[in-house]
């Protein structure tokens, strides 16, 4: 079965721990406006765009320089009828090797077409992820969205 899950795959030239590392360093390429902890199985944050976003992940799975998944346990999206849409979605970081570069999957579970903030979320994300993230890995700096 086909996934509509909102989903990016890049391919930079950098270790898998580099990779793995960034993803966890969530304030230098989503946003620094972030409270409690992205590192560690189990930790806790909360990342704020101002009044626009405000959500709260948990990490629900680290394989260290393999896979990172946060669960979204909050969420408030001033944007949409539905501000908790992504309560209960999954933000998944899967790296590999492909050749001599390594390949990060990243797909939120749950951001699909059906619901109200696909395009916009998509956006957001192609900016965070395809942008700040892709620049961090290959220019070695970010661009987080501090909206304040």
């Amino acid at each position: 079965m086909e996934t509509s899950d909102y989903t990016v795959t890049l391919l930079v030239d950098k270790t898998p721990e580099q990779v793995f590392n960034a993803i966890n360093n969530v304030p230098i390429w989503w946003t620094g406006d972030l409270e409690g902890s992205s590192q560690k199985l189990g930790d806790e944050f909360t990342v704020h765009f101002g009044e626009i976003h405000v959500s709260t992940q948990k990490l629900i799975e680290i394989i260290p320089n393999k896979k990172v998944v946060w669960l979204v346990t909050e969420s408030n999206l001033n944007f949409i009828k539905d501000r908790q849409e992504w309560n209960n979605t999954k933000v998944c970081f899967e790296i590999s090797k492909q050749d001599d570069k390594t390949r990060l999957k990243f797909t939120h579970i749950g951001l699909v077409p059906q619901i109200e903030c696909f395009k916009d979320c998509s956006m957001g994300w192609d900016y965070f992820i395809k942008g700040s993230l892709f620049k961090l890995l290959t220019e070695g700096k970010g661009t987080p969205g501090d909206m304040k």
